[in-house]
């Protein structure tokens, strides 16, 4: 970390990019705005993060708005940048390290909410139950002959195979969520040569995972490697009974790939959390793809993982502050 002068620490300004994200209305900014001078934007168009960044020396506080190499080069007393959010995708991280500039991150904050979001994606794949309410209160039931009908298969998790591609902290709680349930569970890590020992589930290849899951679920970071993994021969090896949940990033998924997947019936099912461009596109080829569930990326959302989230922002920005920066991603 540079060395900066007491009076700077002091002055520095918290510019907040992006407000709305993590408080709507229920979830105060203050644990952050008693760090500093504090500047509060609910939304930043890209044309409007510079001038707001620029001028007396400032942090950064963003969670889906970009900073781009050319914006970073422009902002001469941008100190630190702090992500509310695990994956830093959005940031240009080495332009930032170049400019002495630390990136920070909210790892955990969300592990609970997310890994329970993956599977109430996944018992609605397995049984439906909006779909069953909307049929009683349309009086389907009251019309019907017996105590009982479904309209789709019910599925038994216990015996399945769950796939995990990205064993963190996230994969590794659906892990352990999958074992009560009764479920083998196979796990790709991005190094399985310095990998921690696997607790309730096996370490497999890709294609171990896609020829073998019932359930593939993913929970791996965005970079360059994970971009896309699953593709059309990705989807070909899947069982055709099986389901893909994606809770993690959208482009880990070729959206064509996948509509053509449902529509064929190569698979059973997907849920998404996530989709490659959000807000989602209007000719996105999901939104016409059979069996498929979309949600506008909320698995994150709920308050109390949004409190973590307010809390350890606060943290980081102490922690720069008083001279040891903490869950730096780019080095510096």
């Amino acid at each position: 970390m540079p060395d900066f002068s007491r009076e700077l620490l002091m002055s520095i300004r918290i510019v907040v990019l992006d407000g709305s994200t993590l408080n709507p209305g229920d979830n105060p900014w203050t644990a952050v705005a008693e760090q500093g001078s504090f500047e509060l934007h609910q939304e930043t168009a890209p044309d409007e993060v510079v001038p707001r960044l620029a001028g007396e020396d400032c942090i950064a506080v963003i969670n889906k708005v970009r900073l781009e190499a050319d914006q970073i080069a422009q902002l001469p007393n941008l100190r630190m940048i702090t992500v509310t959010a695990t994956g830093f995708d959005c940031v240009a991280v080495d332009a930032a390290a170049n400019a002495g500039i630390p990136v920070c991150n909210l790892p955990a904050y969300g592990t609970d909410s997310v890994a329970q979001y993956t599977f109430a994606l996944l018992l609605e794949l397995c049984h439906h139950i909006a779909l069953h309410s909307d049929a009683v209160f349309d009086g389907e039931w009251q019309r019907c002959e017996s105590f009982s009908f479904w309209k789709t298969p019910q599925i038994e998790l216990v015996g399945k195979t769950l796939g995990i591609i990205g064993c963190g902290r996230i994969g590794r709680r659906v892990a352990e969520i999958a074992n009560v349930f009764g479920m083998r569970v196979l796990g790709l890590t991005r190094h399985p040569e310095t990998a921690e020992p696997a607790e309730g589930f096996e370490l497999a290849t890709l294609d171990e995972i896609a020829a073998q899951s019932d359930v593939v679920s993913l929970h791996c970071a965005l970079n360059d490697e994970s971009r896309g993994i699953v593709d059309a021969g990705f989807l070909s090896r899947m069982k055709p009974s099986a389901f893909l949940i994606n809770t993690a990033r959208g482009p880990l998924i070729d959206d064509n790939a996948l509509a053509d997947a449902l529509n064929r019936d190569a698979i059973a099912g997907a849920a998404l959390d996530v989709v490659s461009q959000e807000p989602i596109a209007s000719d996105n080829p999901l939104l016409q793809a059979k069996n498929c569930l979309i949600t506008p990326h909320m698995a994150w959302s709920m308050l109390a993982a949004r409190q973590r989230m307010m809390d350890r922002t606060a943290d980081n920005i102490r922690a720069f502050l008083g001279g040891h920066p903490q869950n730096v991603v780019n080095g510096v």
